[in-house]
């Protein structure tokens, strides 16, 4: 014979149930059990005080004897003793006469001489530069026109640097090479002047300077026929040979 049974009988449906809120109601109890503070009670009395009177206590007045300053210092007073004394001796005055000159007054008549000035005229040193002036500098040997005479120039300037140059021995083993800016003025006197050369070393530089100062004594360039300086530059190639 089969057991039949109510589910509504079923007591284990809502266990969990019942496990959480014991569990909770345990965690609460346990709460209230840790944080509970107790506090010992004593006799507290409390007195009240009655004033029926007030006294009030009289502070004496005290003063205090300041004594004066004292008075300040009187200032000696100084009194000049005047001695009147007779004149025993006449003094003559001395009269200053003026130095101007009026309308009444006669100029003596005065020859004055004007020595003669020299009036020296001082020649400007002008720089023309070499590529707009108007007669060139003449090399030596050189003839023709102003044109003729330019291309003269820079071909004896080739011939020298080729007769003149020599490749320093001391820039040769240390292998320094590279391109030279020679620059010069031809004065008015046709002397070569203020030789400045700029290149990657001073052995190089020089050789350059030392070239241009063999350059011979040229005619000097003009300008609206006035000697003026030529200033003049050129490159010098070192390279060496392989």
């Amino acid at each position: 014979m089969e057991l039949k049974k109510n589910p509504k009988a079923n007591v284990g449906r809502n266990s969990s149930l019942y496990f959480a809120v014991g569990l909770n109601v345990m965690l609460l109890l346990t709460y209230i059990g840790l944080e509970h503070k107790t506090y010992e009670k004593d006799n507290i009395t409390a007195d009240v005080l009655m004033l029926d009177e007030q006294f009030d206590e009289d502070i004496p007045i005290t003063t205090i004897n300041i004594p004066p300053p004292p008075p300040p210092a009187q200032k000696p007073i100084i009194t000049e003793l005047i001695t009147i004394v007779e004149d025993v001796e006449d003094v003559e005055e001395t009269v200053v006469k003026s130095t101007e000159i009026g309308q009444d007054d006669i100029i003596d008549d005065r020859e004055i001489g004007i020595e003669e000035v020299e009036v020296v005229e001082v020649e400007e040193d002008i720089e023309v530069p070499f590529s707009v002036i108007e007669k060139v500098p003449t090399f030596p040997g050189c003839k023709g026109t102003n044109a003729q005479l330019r291309k003269c120039f820079e071909e004896k300037m080739q011939a020298h640097l080729l007769k003149n140059f020599k490749y320093p021995q001391a820039a040769a083993e240390l292998n320094i090479q590279g391109r030279v800016f020679v620059f010069f003025i031809i004065d008015r006197t046709g002397r070569i002047t203020k030789i400045k050369s700029r290149g990657p070393n001073p052995l190089l530089e020089a050789e350059a300077q030392r070239i241009m100062s063999l350059l011979p004594k040229m005619e000097p360039g003009k300008q609206r026929d006035r000697t003026v300086s030529v200033p003049y530059s050129i490159p010098i190639n070192f390279k060496l040979q392989i």
